[in-house]
C-alpha cells in the first residue's frame, strides 16, 4: 500500500485517546490504571500544577518504581489526559429540562466550578479533549444547542466558542487567585491617571474604579449574552458554508 509524504512525515500523537489499545499486561497486578489516575489527581490537586507531577513522584506515592507505572500508562502525557478526563466526571450533567438555555447554563457553570476546584486543569485544556467524560459533556452541550436550532458549521462554531469561554474564564480566574488583584488594579489606575491621553476611554469610563463583580457573577452575565447571540439569525453568517477554497 502506498503511503503519501504527509503520512511518512507525520508525528505520532502522544495522547491517551489516539489509540484504543491498552498498555501491556501489568506485572504489578495489585496496581490498577484507575488507582494510578486517582492518585495522580490527588497529587495535582495538592501541588496545583501539572509541571510538578512526575512519574517518579507518582511511583513514590504508590510505593512502586516509576518503571512499574509504564505497564499501565504509556507516557506522562497519557497520564495527564486521563487525569483531566477524570476531573470532568465531576461536571454535572443536569436532567434535560424544558429550556435548552437553562440546561446549557447549568452544564457550563458546573464545568467552570469543577476546573476552578482543580486549578491545574485549565492549562491542560490545550490537550486533546477526547476522553469519555469530556465527550459526554460535549454531547450534552451540543444537544442543547441543536434544540436551539443550530446545525452544521454554526453548531461547531458555537460549541467551540462556549467551551473556549469556560476554559478561558477558569484559566484567568485561577491565575488571578494567585495574585494580589487589589494592588494590581491600583497600579493600573495610577497609570491611567498619569497618562489619560494614552488611555482616554479607560480614564472616562472609570473601568477600574469600581469593585468588580465576583467571577461567577461576571461569568454568568457574559454567558447569558453569548447564548443570546449564538441563536441570533445572523450568528456566524449561517448562509455561508465556510468551505475553504481549493488551491
Amino acid at each position: 500500500m502506498e503511503i503519501d509524504d504527509a503520512s511518512k512525515n507525520a508525528h505520532p500523537i502522544d495522547s491517551a485517546w489516539a489509540s484504543s489499545g491498552d498498555a501491556a499486561v501489568p506485572r504489578h497486578r495489585s496496581l490498577t490504571r484507575a488507582q494510578i489516575v486517582e492518585t495522580a489527581v490527588d497529587i495535582l490537586d495538592s501541588e496545583g500544577s501539572a509541571e510538578l507531577l512526575t512519574m517518579r513522584v507518582l511511583g513514590a506515592r504508590l510505593g512502586v518504581t516509576s518503571a512499574a507505572l509504564y505497564w499501565h500508562i504509556k507516557t506522562r502525557n497519557e497520564l495527564l489526559d486521563r487525569a483531566l478526563d477524570e476531573v470532568f466526571a465531576e461536571v454535572e450533567l443536569p436532567p434535560i429540562g424544558d429550556r435548552w438555555e437553562d440546561d446549557v447554563r447549568r452544564l457550563l457553570l458546573s464545568w467552570r466550578r469543577t476546573m476552578l476546584a482543580h486549578p491545574w486543569s485549565p492549562p491542560l485544556a490545550g490537550r486533546p479533549l477526547l476522553g469519555p467524560h469530556v465527550m459526554l459533556r460535549i454531547e450534552y452541550l451540543q444537544h442543547g444547542l441543536v434544540r436551539a436550532g443550530l446545525t452544521g458549521f454554526t453548531l461547531a462554531a458555537a460549541t467551540r466558542m462556549l467551551a473556549d469561554y469556560v476554559v478561558g474564564s477558569a484559566l484567568t480566574e485561577s491565575a488571578a487567585q494567585q495574585s494580589d488583584q487589589d494592588a494590581l488594579r491600583a497600579h493600573a489606575r495610577l497609570r491611567i491617571a498619569e497618562h489619560p491621553e494614552t488611555y482616554p476611554t479607560l480614564a472616562s469610563s472609570g473601568h477600574l474604579d469600581s469593585v468588580p463583580p465576583d467571577g461567577e457573577t461576571m461569568f454568568l452575565a457574559v454567558l447569558d449574552e453569548m447564548l443570546r447571540v449564538v441563536t441570533a439569525p445572523e450568528a456566524f453568517d449561517r448562509n455561508s458554508n465556510h468551505t475553504p477554497a481549493k488551491q
